[in-house]
């Protein structure tokens, strides 16, 4: 089949990867506008395009698709299919019936449950047991589409969103070449999804990895897993902002405010919480890397002393 692809980050790159191994013709490649990146703010080609460029395949870079001329230029590429992860911009109706087949998505979740931007870090910070991939023929609503494959995979106890992103990335690639498949053989049959069961997987923010220490210990570390590596979770001591990178939630209750420094070891920091008690293993000071508290205690910072609080 001749097959259009459209996405912009790591997450879709992976599955294009894994799509240039079948014995489909993909005739062009969509992705974001190049955006300024690193110290210089030079402009950088999105993970998508470096592999279609890497590839010698065409790649087109609208800043809308809502254009006659845009649509055109899709229509003539004559899609047999077009494939979308991550692109990251609106696909208008007319856009959807231009490819024969319409358009599939590759999504990060287990549909109905996280529609929207950020499935992955959201299953994390809210307990979910496990997560996966769902093949959806797109339509005009918002990850509302049939669902036409799903992929299932558990969420470990260690998982942060940076784990869980790559194995789901390669969950993607590897779910979207066997709908394909089943595409060709007219197997792809379409699951209608329950709205009622549906939550909506809102776009991060840096202001939401600020830690509220009146959460539970457990609560807290699910947010500090499900923000590493980006947007990372914080705290303030006093006028310093320090990052947490690593923490594990205990069942241990301290009659102490939440937020207050229990202890200081080397294997963590013990502070209390809402519910429980939340140790620290690894953080980052200010103008520094991050680093395991034994490595902040050998470094001979005062800092997460016993009784300090932190807010």
């Amino acid at each position: 089949m001749r097959l259009v692809f459209a996405g912009t980050p790591d997450f879709a790159a992976t599955a294009l990867k894994a799509l240039l191994s079948t014995h489909h013709t993909i005739v062009g490649v969509y992705s974001q506008p190049d955006r300024p990146a690193g110290r210089g703010r030079k402009l950088q080609p999105s993970p998508v395009k470096q592999v279609a460029l890497d590839n010698a395949i065409p790649v087109f870079q609208p800043e809308s698709l809502k254009t006659p001329e845009a649509q055109q230029e899709l229509a003539d590429l004559q899609p047999d299919i077009m494939i979308v992860a991550a692109y990251g911009l609106i696909l208008p109706e007319a856009v959807l019936k231009i490819p024969t087949h319409g358009c599939l998505n590759i999504h990060a979740s287990l549909l109905p449950r996280w529609r929207g931007a950020a499935p992955i870090h959201r299953a994390i910070a809210a307990g979910d047991k496990d997560t996966g991939i769902t093949i959806m023929q797109m339509d005009k609503g918002l990850d509302t589409g049939a669902m036409l494959l799903k992929t299932q995979t558990a969420i470990e106890p260690a998982d942060t969103g940076g784990s869980l992103h790559d194995r789901l990335a390669d969950m993607g690639g590897t779910a979207i070449i066997d709908a394909l498949s089943l595409l060709e053989k007219d197997e792809l049959m379409g699951e209608v999804q329950n709205d009622e069961q549906a939550c909506y997987a809102h776009k991060l923010s840096k202001e939401e990895g600020h830690i509220d220490w009146s959460q539970s210990a457990s609560a807290i570390e699910r947010l500090v897993r499900a923000f590493n590596p980006w947007p990372g979770t914080y705290t303030d001591l006093e006028q310093q902002r320090l990052r947490i990178h690593e923490a594990t939630a205990t069942t241990e209750h301290s009659q102490k405010p939440a937020g207050t420094v229990l202890r200081r070891e080397r294997e963590g920091i013990d502070i209390a919480c809402g519910t429980g008690t939340l140790r620290v293993t690894r953080v980052q000071l200010p103008g520094s890397r991050a680093q395991s508290v034994n490595d902040l205690i050998n470094g001979g910072k005062q800092l997460l002393l016993p009784g300090q609080e932190l807010h």
